[in-house]
């Protein structure tokens, strides 16, 4: 899927949401347990309730992992259900991987080849060449952290050199031409709204995965107004608000509505700004 057609799905859903597939066992509802897997099933119906307003799901892989290989199983299984019933979806590994080049190559393998995910999320700290074999993957892509939503992302990412040029501004700025909007997007965090004008000066035509709408407090209204550019050029992301909006047995109705109310606010942003 390249950036236009990214956008062409978001114009024929009028959404540019993101579902994040943070799937906790101890969370999901009480009577779900009782199946063989718990978690796949509730997956299954987070994404058939959900998919008419999501252009994008996201399963964060830690809450997989941490499963040993029943985790794994669920994952596999859910990313095969969205690529077989929903392929217009756009599916992303949000794996925040990033080492020596060789080790990355097998990463890179891991999700776009044998998982078949359309993106997975790269840390960039140690440079180019830890980037660089994600992206040799047609019709995939690379989101890299640049500007986080966590309260501690101050730590490192708005160190200032002497220039008064931030960590996070010096990553954009000498990674954008590593891939071409194709390719290549940048996680920025809903907290950081403001921020997004710097950015979208370095970067005017990647997509941004924007994390911190709905739990984290993010505003749609911001990320949208600073954010936007002749694409849409973002997928807003949004997790526990709308797959834990309900515990009981009307869970799924619960999460389609949550998803519903944020594409209902995203459809009017767009056609404010002449998208649609």
């Amino acid at each position: 899927m390249n950036s236009e057609q990214l956008f062409q799905s978001i114009r024929k859903k009028e959404s540019f949401l993101c579902v994040g597939l943070d799937s906790d066992l101890n969370k999901i509802p009480r009577h779900l347990k009782e199946l063989e897997r718990p978690v796949y099933e509730f997956n299954k119906q987070i994404v058939d309730t959900t998919a008419p307003y999501a252009v994008a799901f996201k399963p964060n892989l830690a809450f997989y992992e941490c499963r040993g290989p029943e985790g794994w199983k669920d994952l596999e299984l859910t990313v095969n259900y969205i690529k077989s019933t929903y392929p217009e979806i756009f599916l992303i590994a949000d794996a925040k991987r990033g080492d020596i080049g060789n080790t990355s190559k097998k990463y890179a393998q891991t999700f776009f080849e044998y998982m078949d995910f359309d993106a997975v999320t790269v840390a960039p700290y140690m440079g180019e060449d830890s980037v660089r074999p994600f992206l040799g993957f047609p019709g995939k892509y690379v989101i890299l952290l640049a500007l986080t939503s966590n309260p501690s992302a101050a730590d490192f990412q708005y160190f200032s050199s002497k220039d008064h040029r931030t960590l996070f501004s010096e990553v954009i700025d000498k990674s954008k031409n590593w891939g071409d909007p194709d390719h290549l997007m940048f996680v920025v965090g809903a907290t950081k709204a403001a921020m997004l004008v710097t950015i979208r000066e370095m970067v005017p035509d990647h997509f941004l995965l924007v994390p911190g709408v709905g739990a984290q407090g993010g505003s749609l209204e911001e990320v949208a107004k600073y954010g936007l550019n002749r694409q849409c050029g973002l997928l807003v992301n949004a997790s526990r608000s709308i797959i834990f909006a309900g515990d009981g047995s009307d869970y799924e109705t619960k999460a389609a509505h949550e998803a519903r109310e944020l594409q209902t606010q995203m459809q009017r942003l767009l056609a404010a700004a002449g998208l649609l």
